[in-house]
């Protein structure tokens, strides 16, 4: 119904003394912005490219704008009471022949086949590669060398990237004349349209290749097989990546490799637990230890250990930090520090004499050395 309708200059958003230049620039940037194939699967684009379309298909022909100006969207509606040589619905719309290649080719800068030709020829950067290598804890924390295996694309070395055994074996595609597109005349419910599409006979590249190269098939382009020396830094953490770069797939047409890029995974240690640069581990102390004080064996990085003394009186999980002793940073190289927990081992399977011993201790020990144990039931018991 004519009355649902928006104006169609509110529609391209133009005031309704546009020109014709002002016109068509509006509608090219709303037809590149609501184009089916730049919003695919959206209704709601599908429907404003649709009015938009059928706006310009009124306000491009001269003859058609002078109707709608003088009596709007009646012009074009048979219920109206019909007689201003209108429309029937979208019907009447075969007069327009819109080319969306030509609109398309805007986009890109230039115009019609040249702008194509430019666009197949335009440098392409390659793909970028992943890979993956394991390594060990105190590879991670120390730095390595590794060698890395991966596959990535390379221009074939036997056709410089042509395709064809020779430079005579190659021909302008007849179909699109070089193009490597073809323009293609529709009838839809908003008239004759014209799309352009990839040629089927070239594949878009616009050369049609007589002997293709044997080596890659005609293709330009094989896969191979590479192996590298790769530089781990110290420090580096488990699931972050190397980047490598060029040494990704070859670009086309003088585009920039890709890069390789490598993700690091780290073993897990038995006997450290990383947090950022700093690591933690656990120390089993006896009881007589942490009674006494003690120089206790604190593992380090790389193996072996160190001494570190503890003070008389040491509870059951009392951290103590190591400074400097953790992983280096990846970028500073500062190192963070190692926190070790104390676990006291209570001694089990004890003979006579050392339970009679015991006892003989924890009776001399009377109440006096029990602060904690006592304000734990003055909390329980509120006394």
């Amino acid at each position: 119904m004519a009355e649902n309708k928006r104006d169609y200059y509110e529609v391209l958003g133009v005031q309704k003394g546009a020109g014709e230049d002002e016109i068509k620039k509006a509608y090219r940037s709303l037809a590149k912005k609501y184009h089916p194939d730049m919003n695919p699967g959206d209704k709601e684009a599908e429907v404003k490219f649709k009015e938009v379309n059928e706006a310009y298909a009124v306000l491009s022909d001269a003859d058609k704008r002078a109707k709608y100006d003088r009596f709007g969207h009646a012009a074009f509606d048979p219920s109206s009471g019909g007689g201003y040589g209108g429309f029937s619905g979208f019907g009447d719309f075969g007069g327009a022949d819109f080319d969306f290649g030509d609109i398309f080719s805007s986009f890109f800068g230039g115009g019609g086949g040249a702008s194509s030709r430019s666009r197949q020829n335009m440098p392409i950067d390659g793909d970028d590669v992943g890979a993956r290598i394991t390594i060990s804890f105190d590879e991670a924390a120390f730095g390595t060398k590794k060698e890395v295996n991966f596959a990535r694309i390379e221009t074939c070395p036997d056709c410089a990237g042509k395709g064809a055994e020779k430079a005579e074996d190659i021909e302008t595609c007849s179909a699109c004349r070089g193009t490597g597109r073809v323009t293609v005349k529709q009838q839809t419910m908003l008239g004759y349209m014209q799309t352009q599409r990839p040629c089927q006979s070239c594949r878009g590249t616009g050369k049609i290749i007589k002997t293709p190269c044997k080596n890659c098939n005609g293709k330009g382009r094989i896969k191979i097989n590479k192996k590298l020396e790769v530089n781990i830094p110290a420090g580096i953490d488990d699931r972050q990546n190397i980047v490598l770069r060029g040494q990704g797939s070859a670009g086309v047409n003088g585009g920039a490799n890709g890069d390789l890029i490598i993700e690091i995974r780290v073993k897990e240690d038995k006997i450290f637990e990383r947090n950022g640069n700093n690591l933690y581990c656990e120390v089993p102390i006896t009881f007589a230890e942490a009674a006494l004080g003690a120089d206790i064996d604190v593992p380090v990085l790389g193996g072996g250990s160190e001494k570190y003394r503890i003070p008389e009186g040491t509870q059951s999980g009392t951290t103590f930090t190591l400074r400097g002793k953790g992983i280096p940073d990846i970028n500073t190289k500062r190192k963070g520090d190692l926190i070790i927990t104390v676990a006291i081992e209570t001694p089990k399977n004890l003979n006579s004499e050392q339970k009679k011993l015991l006892n003989a201790f924890a009776e001399s020990l009377g109440e006096s050395n029990g602060a904690k144990r006592e304000n734990f039931f003055k909390k329980l018991f509120g006394k």
